[in-house]
């Protein structure tokens, strides 16, 4: 909003040329979600308590979770509000190449679902009835069809004349190669599709520890800031050897303002939580790391920067796969004394050996961070 009222007046007031710059913008950004989450938190967390919005407790989670049946929920409004405040205060939006339009309406879109499923498992909870929450079926329906939406309209209707829209790129190689071939084009949304239900999902799982999922995700989402810095300016993706999109520079705001807001949420989130975000939050993020992966064709990339969300869904993918291939084989007894971790997702397996909550979500916040170190290397390791 700034940028269309403001940039025009810059012949009449030089100062004015400031908001063209992309980095003051995004930094821009960022401060205001942070301050927004300061000022909207208390107000977001005074209806949540008035509306008796508390956690569900996760079956299968350690016993020290029990008391945290009384925390508000759906926190992620105040994340949610904040950083899509800043971002239309702070950003460029273009119908020619909607970067901004695309990674905010993918962010929504998950963030809707994730509020749904929310007010439905406390609905349920205050009738007695079992917390499910959206049926599952229906939750993964909604996610492919924005993961379908957005592959099909990003192979369609190509964000940059430079490149063609069913493509990606490769951590280590020069430039860019064309996913699928000839008449094969098809299978990159699938491909897209894969990757924004698996990110946003694979944030669900991670967000199980206080402050857990809010600080990974302003690692991933800083990591991403400069990859999209960088692919946006020709110069610098030049002297790197990436590609160049033009314009996509200015989802370094969108990333930026996600960070804000993030940090903004860690002051309500961190041990002992005072919210917790939910399916609102955790849905949204994972939705929105997933898309801006995706339009900076830097989907193989998301894997380094999101390997923690990785290692947590594909320790519950063994746990349970494991789990059901002995009971088969050798009978429920047997299966529950040798399950692969303690309990899954991982950060619960490291609690029953002894970590204690913030210990665990250090640690997991570290080894996030220099997953982000070794993301960032493959810029210049090409």
């Amino acid at each position: 909003m700034l940028y269309h009222f403001l940039v025009p007046l810059e012949r009449q007031f030089r100062l004015l040329h400031v908001f063209t710059y992309i980095s003051f913008r995004a930094v821009g950004a960022a401060v205001t979600a942070l301050i927004l989450s300061f000022v909207v938190g208390p107000l977001i967390l005074r209806a949540l308590h008035r509306q008796a919005y508390h956690q569900v407790v996760r079956e299968g989670t350690p016993d020290s979770h029990a008391g945290k049946g009384t925390t508000p929920t759906m926190g992620g409004l105040i994340i949610l509000n904040s950083a899509i405040l800043s971002m239309l205060f702070w950003g460029r939006f273009s119908l020619s190449r909607p970067y901004m339009w695309i990674a905010l309406a993918v962010t929504i879109w998950m963030g809707a679902i994730g509020l749904l499923d929310d007010s439905l498992k406390l609905k349920q909870k205050r009738a007695g009835e079992k917390n499910r929450g959206l049926i599952e079926r229906y939750k993964l329906t909604g996610q492919l069809v924005i993961g379908l939406a957005l592959g099909w309209y990003v192979w369609q209707h190509p964000l940059s004349p430079n490149l063609p829209g069913a493509s990606t790129s490769l951590p280590f190689f020069k430039y860019y190669v064309v996913v699928p071939l000839a008449g094969y084009a098809w299978l990159y949304v699938l491909f897209t599709t894969f990757i924004l239900a698996g990110t946003s999902n694979s944030v669900n799982i991670t967000d199980g520890l206080d402050g857990l999922a809010a600080g990974l995700s302003a690692v991933a989402f800083g990591t991403f800031a400069i990859f999209a810095y960088i692919i946006g300016r020709a110069d610098m993706s030049r002297y790197l050897g990436v590609f160049y999109l033009v314009d996509s520079g200015e989802l370094t705001v969108f990333c930026l303002a996600m960070v804000g807001a993030l940090i903004g949420f860690l002051w309500y989130n961190t041990h002992p939580a005072d919210v917790f975000m939910g399916d609102t939050g955790s849905l949204a993020l994972g939705g929105a790391l997933g898309g801006v992966a995706i339009l900076l064709k830097s989907e193989f990339v998301l894997a380094f920067v999101g390997a923690v969300f990785g290692a947590e869904t594909v320790s519950v993918i063994l746990q349970r796969f494991v789990f059901k291939y002995r009971r088969r084989r050798h009978g429920l007894e047997y299966a529950q004394q040798h399950r692969v971790f303690r309990r899954a997702p991982l950060h619960h397996h490291f609690e029953l050996r002894g970590w204690s909550e913030p210990q665990v979500v250090v640690r997991f916040w570290i080894i996030g961070i220099l997953c982000a170190f070794f993301a960032l290397s493959t810029l210049k390791l090409r």
